[in-house]
């Protein structure tokens, strides 16, 4: 029996934040797991001209590290505006512009299915099928614990949610419901099993036992990274503290430095390819509410106190969070160190907000992802 010609998948996103672009790439990573698809994975960002770059991708990191209430205005004004609004046209009449070179690269790797994992290529595919310049199916892939009117589209083959409400939120906006599928947030192959808790901790210099709290990014609105690591070291309890600080080098060096002060309680890591090893070592994780990291964490049954959500669609992820019981917020650094307190105080409510974040985990989501783009049309009737 000749062997079947594996499917082509192509996976657009925007670097504007970065879950968009992990979602792509957990995408792509599972896709080189398997036997009957070859993916490959592209940012819309590299094909557009520089101001457009800049107006989307800057403007947006801008916005929401300068001024988050703006934001949340527009985020929610988008949302709520009729599609024949002048706020919608004006958006949409920014969005065709500029696309020539995409569609180029496009139909030079002739994809037999597209998945989009942000809106903007969603928005663009669909007027491309409108118009008859493009003939593959196109899925799109929701990556927040929420649904904006911005991700909703004609001419889009299916659409996967995060969970059951975001399903429900898709078919009040009108989407059929067998073109919809809950498969959850697609996250990286390295987390449909939990690394072994022991040889991570052992690896990194950490005592395995030991209660540890993972303080991810750059705590925006509780103080810097040195000063709410300080602030925890400081409370009573035997715990150990991971702080991630990325590519901040400053906030990394001042991390280091306090570490020298508590011996053995701080481990201050820069950026990092081993989140999910690090994840393994941890009993309660400190995390913006992005929609990957938090579905990185439920993967792993982590525990979270969130902070400072971005307004839009961190607030809407941290109140899913908070609903399901797997999650505290944390709205200063006065909340953040009460909130700790109680749970080193109440370790039995720890371990409940562990079993629901397991029981909430999505580890397979781009597999079933590539189950369903990769399934055969059904027979006409």
């Amino acid at each position: 029996m000749p062997q079947q010609t594996p499917k082509k998948i192509l996976v657009l996103s925007v670097s504007a934040g970065a879950g968009h672009m992990r979602a792509a790439q957990a995408i792509e990573a599972h896709a080189a797991l398997a036997q009957d698809a070859v993916a490959s994975h592209l940012d819309v960002m590299d094909f557009v001209t520089p101001a457009f770059r800049k107006l989307y991708t800057d403007f947006y990191i801008k916005l929401v590290n300068k001024a988050p209430a703006l934001w949340g205005y527009l985020y929610h004004a988008t949302n709520g505006a009729p599609k024949d609004s002048s706020m919608q046209r004006l958006r949409r009449g920014v969005e065709r512009l500029n696309t020539r070179a995409l569609m180029a690269q496009i139909a030079a790797f002739e994809p037999d299915a597209i998945i989009c994992t942000h809106f903007l290529p969603a928005e663009l595919l669909s007027r491309a099928l409108r118009q008859g310049q493009l003939a593959c199916p196109v899925w799109v892939q929701v990556t927040d614990f929420d649904l904006h009117r911005m991700w909703v589209h004609e001419q889009m083959q299916g659409y996967f949610a995060a969970n059951d409400e975001v399903a429900f939120r898709m078919r009040h906006e009108g989407i059929p419901a067998d073109r919809i599928h809950v498969t959850g947030i697609p996250i990286m192959p390295a987390f449909a099993q939990a690394p072994d808790r022991t040889q991570c901790a052992q690896a990194f210099g950490l005592a395995p036992r030991r209660m540890t709290i993972l303080l991810m990014g750059g705590g925006a609105g509780l103080g810097s990274l040195d000063t709410i690591a300080a602030r925890l070291l400081a409370l009573p309890g035997d715990f150990q503290l991971i702080v991630l600080a990325g590519k901040n080098a400053a906030a990394l060096a001042a991390l280091q430095a306090l570490a020298g002060r508590y011996p053995g309680r701080l481990l201050a890591q820069g950026f990092t390819s081993e989140v999910e090893r690090l994840m393994a070592c941890a009993d309660l994780v400190i995390t913006k509410p992005g929609g990957l990291t938090t579905s990185e964490c439920l993967a792993l049954g982590l525990p979270m106190i969130v902070n400072s959500p971005i307004p839009g669609q961190e607030e809407r992820n941290a109140d899913y969070l908070l609903e399901q019981g797997v999650a505290l917020k944390a709205f200063d650094a006065v909340t953040l160190e009460y909130r700790v307190r109680l749970l080193l105080d109440h370790p039995e409510q720890l371990q409940a907000m562990r079993a629901k974040a397991l029981a909430l985990g999505r580890p397979r989501a781009a597999i079933d992802v590539l189950a369903q783009v990769l399934a055969p049309e059904p027979e006409p009737a």
